[in-house]
């Protein structure tokens, strides 16, 4: 079961959807998170990894969109995942690193993107009424 762990005195988490794409020279990653009423959390954010730099920018369009598509596919298979939430950060249980980062003051969401080759980056998610199909 995915709900989100919460002691009493806990902040609720934001409750909403957000999207967002990030990419640099060598990692392109399509982000999607949605939290629901309840607290419970469904992430989901394939990524691919390679040389994009020398690629022609139209080659990157098509596998950003390819990522995009995939994820919209796969979502509605997406299960929720526990995670505790202090007000600004989601951990997984017992935790330390930040899986998602909440401003609630600029109502800005914020994953990071962990890779075993590489440092983690922060993708920017912007909220949205309703996901791209």
């Amino acid at each position: 079961m995915g709900a989100l762990a919460a002691c009493s005195g806990n902040p609720a988490p934001p409750a909403g959807r957000w999207q967002g794409v990030y990419e640099d020279g060598n990692l392109i990653v399509a982000a999607r998170l949605e939290i629901d009423k309840g607290g419970h959390v469904r992430v989901s954010a394939p990524n691919a990894i390679g040389d994009f730099a020398a690629m022609p920018e139209n080659d990157r369009a098509v596998l950003r969109a390819r990522l995009v598509s995939g994820l919209a596919h796969s979502w509605p298979e997406i299960g929720t995942v526990p995670l505790d939430f202090d007000g600004k950060a989601f951990r997984k249980p017992g935790g330390v690193a930040p899986q998602l980062e909440w401003d609630a003051g600029a109502h800005r969401m914020t994953m990071i993107y962990y890779s075993g080759s590489r440092a983690s980056v922060r993708v920017a998610l912007q909220p949205v009424d309703n996901f791209d199909s």
